[in-house]
């Protein structure tokens, strides 16, 4: 099934630490191009968000937000090292009974405990943790892009086969319609002759029939048309980046119907033809969207 180069889509998470959002959005382009944004804290992040990106996506323009909000007021929030405290109270009161009586000392206030090196700790954000959530997040905000191209491909792949149809059924109204008009040509060339009052020599006559077949034959057109419209139903079963492979195949489908309007000796072949690559152009466009 062909994915779409379209797609949006967006998770967030949140944390202790604070919350996290990614957003992508992606649509078609030539070759892969990715855009991302990432926050200055998460910029290390990069090289495996864009190769992760090139081992999922094969075509078209992706964009990559990345933002992340710590929570300021755990970030500013103060703690106390309950172990060191404990450590200094048992120190400070081996001191004081090994001094005894002789040099009593004043007990310790908890102020003086509160100024002592190591004490107060202020609270740290894990980085670690923080990019592991992000390039988590990122995989799963990316799964979701790949549903919603997938999504689409479903929907462009149908209206392409129904395009397919319609040409297919254009193809053999023509292969049924030429031989009476080149039989209506014929008839045609003959009264010409006779309005004009001339004689009619049945082997010339044969031979202009001939001349009149031969340049309006469009068997070999009608059959690579055929040929092509199987190839591009063969093309839509393959999995992986199909669109260029498409392109193309829109492309020597227009030039089999500029042919067949070149050869065109009838206003209903000449419409058939004008029908065909208006449907071509709708494909076409189409495909412009495919992966």
């Amino acid at each position: 099934m062909p994915n779409s180069m379209t797609g949006f889509a967006r998770q967030e998470q949140q944390a202790d630490w604070g919350s996290l959002s990614c957003e992508i959005r992606s649509v078609n382009q030539r070759y892969l191009e990715p855009f991302i944004r990432l926050p200055e804290s998460l910029r290390l992040l990069e090289p495996a968000i864009r190769e992760k990106c090139r081992r999922t996506l094969q075509r078209g323009k992706v964009e990559i937000t990345l933002q992340l909000t710590l929570n300021m007021a755990q970030a500013s929030s103060l703690t106390v090292n309950k172990t060191l405290v404990s450590q200094l109270a048992t120190a400070a009161a081996d001191v004081v009974d090994g001094m005894g009586s002789v040099h009593p000392i004043a007990a310790l206030s908890p102020l003086d405990v509160l100024q002592w090196p190591g004490v107060l700790e202020q609270a740290h954000v894990d980085m670690n943790e923080i990019a592991t959530a992000a390039k988590t997040l990122f995989s799963h905000t990316l799964d979701s892009l790949l549903e919603h191209r997938q999504r689409e491909g479903v929907e462009l792949q149908s209206q392409i086969e129904q395009r397919l149809v319609a040409i297919d059924g254009y193809v053999d109204d023509v292969r049924q319609q030429m031989p009476a008009i080149i039989q209506a040509q014929k008839e045609k060339l003959q009264q010409r002759l006779l309005d004009l009052a001339a004689t009619i020599d049945e082997d010339r006559l044969a031979q202009e029939v001939a001349i009149l077949v031969n340049k309006s034959d469009v068997d070999e057109e009608l059959d690579r048309l055929s040929i092509h419209l199987t190839e591009v139903k063969h093309i839509l079963s393959q999995q992986g980046a199909i669109g260029r492979r498409l392109d193309f195949m829109m492309q020597e489908l227009n030039r089999e119907a500029n042919t067949l309007s070149s050869k065109a000796i009838h206003t209903d072949t000449t419409q058939t033809a004008v029908s065909l690559k208006v449907l071509i152009e709708q494909m076409r466009e189409q495909i412009q969207n495919i992966e």
